[in-house]
């Protein structure tokens, strides 16, 4: 990730014909920080620079958010369901892992990996025996960058909103939305 300069930054709100005083709103920092970080006095932290970028893309139109990428229908199981069942439902849907939720809560994710290193005669066992950790989740509101970030370390990411899960997200649907 490149850091803009306090030049780029300055052009990018003139280029967008903002204020400073509607840049800081929008990124919620004051109006004198905005002239002192584009007048160079100022090194902002990287959270408040982050701040002011997504402002930016904001009003260039360029966020697009969990909401717009997630798959609102998410195949699931239960904990209490069978191994069985989950291997079915990975097959049936061609998918290798899947979410566990518990009323709409994530509470685990199971593979077929997972299902393999379980070892034999799993399959009448409960999923949450031969789960591993959630996928993490988000907020609807949350950046394809933060999203990104995440894909990186995991299959998927679990969009919730006021803890109940609401949608999924994979690599594939970033690459879908990038091509």
């Amino acid at each position: 990730m490149e850091l803009p300069t306090p030049q780029d930054l300055r052009e990018r709100r003139t280029a967008l014909g903002l204020t400073q005083s509607s840049l800081a709103e929008a990124a919620g920092v004051s109006q004198p920080l905005i002239a002192r970080i584009e007048g160079g006095d100022v090194d902002p932290r990287l959270s408040t620079l982050r701040r002011i970028v997504n402002a930016l893309d904001e009003a260039e139109g360029e966020v697009v958010r969990a909401a717009d990428l997630m798959h609102e229908s998410v195949v699931s199981v239960a904990p209490d369901d069978s191994v069985r069942e989950a291997v079915e439902t990975m097959e049936a849907e061609a998918y290798s892992q899947l979410a566990v939720l518990q009323n709409g809560i994530p509470v685990g994710s199971i593979s077929q990996g997972d299902v393999v290193r379980a070892g034999e005669d799993v399959s009448d066992h409960p999923v949450s025996e031969v789960m591993s950790e959630s996928f993490p989740t988000v907020a609807t509101d949350a950046t394809v960058d933060e999203i990104r970030n995440l894909l990186e370390h995991y299959k998927a990411v679990m969009v919730t909103e006021g803890g109940s899960t609401v949608g999924i997200i994979t690599e594939a649907d970033i690459a879908a939305q990038l091509s």
